[in-house]
């Protein structure tokens, strides 16, 4: 039985190909800045975003999304444990889509007051769109060949030497 039957092993082997590493410096690099500037500027891209569109103790969740933002945006761009990493950010996406997107089509959204129906979903919601797809991407394909997930399967599926045998 090799090492790959186990769950850290599985959460990073990949078989996706070396070009994965564009999608990975994509949506890494947008959450990592993103995250970034939620502390840069937190009465427009943090709290204060959080509070204008009603989300609760935004004090609490606005940074909360900004740590997870920089801690996965880093661990995406690195390719380290790039499925886990893909996860919270898979649900960060579809918050911010289900809150504060989808009101527009009905002209209820708190942050874009004056704008609704499809179109101006789909401009507003583009990058949350891009963001969602390319993490479920990460999520079902791994992280690609040129990441430290793929040198970390590599070293698992590396048979251990039979006891009794020596190394050469």
């Amino acid at each position: 039985m090799t090492q790959l039957s186990t769950w850290p092993a599985k959460l990073t082997a990949t078989t996706a190909p070396a070009a994965t590493v564009l999608i990975r410096l994509y949506v890494g690099l947008v959450f990592l800045c993103e995250g970034i500037l939620k502390f840069v500027r937190p009465d427009s891209l943090g709290t204060g975003r959080f509070a204008k569109a009603g989300i609760p103790v935004p004090g609490f969740f606005g940074p909360l999304d900004g740590v997870f933002e920089i801690v996965c945006g880093v661990l995406i761009l690195a390719g380290l444990l790039t499925r886990l990493a893909a996860l919270p950010m898979i649900v960060d996406m579809l918050g911010a889509l289900l809150i504060t997107k989808l009101p527009i089509l009905w002209a209820g959204a708190r942050l874009f007051k004056g704008e609704s129906g499809w179109w101006d979903f789909a401009h507003e919601a583009r990058t949350d769109l891009a963001q969602l797809c390319g993490s479920l991407f990460l999520l079902l394909a791994g992280a690609g060949a040129w990441s430290v997930d793929a040198r970390l399967s590599r070293a698992a599926t590396i048979p251990a030497p039979a006891a009794g045998t020596a190394a050469r």
